[in-house]
């Protein structure tokens, strides 16, 4: 691995790292849609994975099948090979998502991709005594609300991508953020990002339509892609371009401190000596 960078790589899981969505994916495979769409309008949706896990361990579904399914989910080839490119190049990865712990773990295990990333920002996922998965809200909205009328009231990832700046600048460190994502709940995030930043919508998907209907809202760049082959040429791209737009940044104060030593150097003078007055030749003796 290079040393590290100050490229902070924000990835989305669902249809961002891998191509489904984790919860449908279960349900679907497990054969519990038609349930899940009739309590769909009853509940929120963090609440109602939660319902659903208990349905399945109701119907005997055990863990070890739940991870089954998890372990076939799909997901493009060239993903995996630059999630691994970006971090053997310095950066620090970092997942932001509305799924669970639960899910995300298995996968990214399953995967061999868990070492590369630094931090996992998702709902808590654990398995119970009983040997029921139980889901619970990153944000506890029964006692209090994020605030974001945009988000779910489950989280806000603007709030987490906040608290990521904030701990670099707390560290009084410069840090350049890529966010990938897909779904609606990354518009809000996207809003959150500085100019020096860049944003990666997935194309045609909920995101990226948001951000269409008002581009000059987002403040980073905004490089959009389709799908894990264009992901990974993209975002090594980016990598690329900050990497390289740095090295030039420090030439550029190489040479202006250069610059400043020979111009000091040009204005220090040796002591002035007195002056030889021309004396009158009939005062020579």
């Amino acid at each position: 691995m290079a040393d590290k960078n100050n490229i902070v790589i924000v990835f989305d899981f669902d249809k961002t790292i891998i191509d489904v969505d984790s919860d449908n994916w279960v349900v679907d495979e497990l054969g519990f849609t038609e349930l899940f769409e009739k309590l769909l309008p009853t509940m929120p949706w963090n609440s109602l994975m939660d319902r659903m896990m208990k349905e399945l361990h109701d119907h005997g579904k055990t863990i070890e099948e739940i991870k089954q399914v998890l372990r076939r989910i799909p997901i493009h080839p060239r993903v995996i090979p630059a999630i691994k490119s970006a971090h053997a190049l310095g950066c620090e990865l970092r997942i932001v998502s509305d799924a669970n712990t639960f899910f995300i773990e298995t996968i990214v295990e399953h995967l061999g991709i868990r070492e590369y990333f630094s931090e996992i920002n998702t709902n808590p996922g654990l398995v119970d005594e009983q040997g029921r998965v139980r889901i619970s809200p990153y944000h506890d909205f029964t006692k209090s609300s994020h605030g974001c009328s945009r988000c779910p009231p489950n989280m806000c990832k603007s709030l987490i991508i906040e608290r990521i700046q904030a701990s670099f600048t707390k560290e009084g460190k410069k840090m350049k953020m890529v966010y990938l994502g897909d779904g609606a709940g990354d518009y809000c995030p996207s809003l959150r990002l500085k100019a020096e930043d860049y944003m990666m919508p997935r194309k045609n998907f909920p995101v990226w339509d948001l951000i269409s209907q008002n581009p000059t809202l987002v403040k980073a760049s905004v490089r959009d892609w389709t799908d894990g082959a264009a992901m990974e040429r993209i975002l090594m791209g980016i990598i690329n371009e900050i990497k390289s737009s740095e090295e030039e940044e420090e030439e550029k104060e190489k040479l202006l401190s250069s610059d400043q030593c020979k111009i000091s150097v040009g204005i220090v003078h040796e002591p002035l000596l007195p002056l030889s007055l021309p004396v009158p030749l009939h005062l020579v003796k």
